[in-house]
């Protein structure tokens, strides 16, 4: 293996930004098959997947808030080397995917229902599940993480296991009273300005500051704030008030009487250190009553994981990816 990756094939030199941009992502492409796959009522969502050489099984990627599939190259890339297949796509509202007509500025991320998300997840699973190699997995974060449980909630049995890192059970809204965040998104409807994003919250204006961001590995981090900044597609930053509504009422739909107890496959939920994203007490309960659930906390990281440091972020994935293969192995028997 080459010096520039770890054993589980992430970049472990200390030119990042060199390393994907020179190595990884000219040999994604050649392996990427972008596609439109049409969404709930038609809303076409921008699609990439890709075949390992001797697939064992295939991980579907759930991205989060503000997110896209773009931006987790160096994950797909360990996947493929390690025998699993991919599909990943960018969320309505994100990336390259269809958008909302009448938002104020491409910064804005817009949701009219959060169970679009949930039925956009379920036109990708019948487009390519059928066609892909067995067993499925899931891998989904932070607003991902609430699309994809609601959806083994709905859909049991469609995954035979599941990772869901930093997911958005709750999101996590400062000193702000829920009853007034909710009431705010209530007004903004009752004005007509739910496409509008809250007015204490500013679009993109250029690179970010990486001492307030999610990441800990300042490499990680710069890497993907360049990309960012050089694709419009990609700046979107803040909700709209409709969205941010629409997060606040998920809370009561994946808690809601019986649900966990629903999800048939095995969970694992990593809860980050340090999180100003999203709530972890909703975490602990959601995970405590799914069947097959399992609750793990990483030290030292924030609520992006998968930008962490090397000495966090190495344990963290190689964890993961003993997960999937424990349970191809659990299935074989």
């Amino acid at each position: 293996m080459s010096e520039l990756f770890n054993e589980d094939y992430l970049v472990q030199d200390a030119s990042y930004s060199k390393v994907m941009n020179e190595t990884v992502l000219p040999w994604l492409q050649e392996k990427e098959r972008a596609s439109v796959v049409s969404g709930f009522e038609g809303r076409p969502l921008y699609c990439v997947s890709y075949s390992a050489e001797k697939p064992a099984a295939t991980v579907l990627i759930v991205h989060g808030f503000t997110e896209n599939a773009f931006k987790y190259a160096e994950l797909i890339w360990s996947l493929l080397h390690l025998g699993f297949s991919v599909i990943a796509y960018d969320q309505r509202g994100h990336g390259r995917s269809w958008r909302a007509e009448g938002l104020p500025t491409p910064s804005v991320t817009h949701v009219d229902r959060f169970s679009d998300y949930v039925s956009d997840l379920k036109c990708v699973c019948d487009t390519f599940l059928p066609q892909a190699t067995a067993p499925f997995f899931l891998f989904a974060h932070s607003m991902g993480g609430a699309v994809a449980s609601l959806f083994m909630e709905h859909y049991p049995g469609v995954f035979s296991a599941a990772v869901l890192s930093s997911p958005m059970i709750a999101p996590y809204i400062g000193a702000v009273p829920v009853f007034a965040a909710s009431a705010l998104g209530h007004f903004a409807q009752f004005l007509g300005k739910q496409k509008k994003n809250p007015f204490f919250m500013k679009p993109y204006s250029g690179p970010e500051d990486f001492d307030t961001s999610c990441a800990t590995d300042p490499a990680r981090f710069a890497w993907y704030d360049a990309i960012k900044a050089s694709r419009t597609e990609f700046q979107n930053n803040v909700p709209s008030y409709q969205w941010s509504l629409e997060a606040l009422k998920v809370t009561k739909q994946i808690l809601s009487p019986g649900a966990p107890e629903k999800i048939s496959c095995p969970v694992i939920l990593f809860s980050a250190d340090k999180d100003f994203s999203v709530l972890p007490g909703p975490q602990k309960e959601f995970i405590k009553r799914v069947p097959n659930g399992h609750y793990e906390f990483v030290s030292g990281s924030r609520h992006e994981i998968f930008r962490s440091v090397n000495s966090v972020l190495f344990p963290w994935w190689h964890r993961i990816i003993s997960f999937y293969n424990d349970n191809i192995s659990l299935l074989k028997r």
